[in-house]
């Protein structure tokens, strides 16, 4: 089981980060949220994988139990990363049609700061 939430972890950031590097606005916001996924799956696994384990601890008795911090964090940052995945979303539509292209070019300001 840790191997497989490892390796998804590593697919997902690897995923990621290759979309980031990309020249268009949709693939970098495709990056970002892969990304947020790979947090949020490593922050889940953070609070022991144990299948059918209760999120609380019984003072009572000694049984194995899951960890609830990590998986009230993982929630917020869904809740968060859907509203900045939704911001940059409204940003990048509005830079296409205002410049009536998705490409990323830093060329162009480059060159605007060597003239002014």
């Amino acid at each position: 089981m840790e191997l497989l939430v490892a390796s998804a972890v590593g697919v997902l950031t690897a995923a990621g980060i290759y979309l980031i590097l990309r020249r268009r606005t949709f693939p970098v916001i495709l990056g970002l949220s892969l990304l947020s996924y790979a947090v949020n799956v490593f922050l889940f696994a953070t609070g022991r994988l144990l299948v059918g384990a209760p999120p609380i601890l019984n003072k009572y008795e000694e049984v194995a139990y899951t960890d609830p911090l990590p998986q009230a964090l993982v929630l917020t940052a869904i809740v968060i990363s859907f509203g900045m995945t939704a911001v940059v979303v409204m940003i990048a539509l509005g830079a296409y049609l205002s410049s009536k292209t998705d490409d990323i070019n830093m060329d162009d300001a480059a060159e605007a700061g060597e003239d002014a």
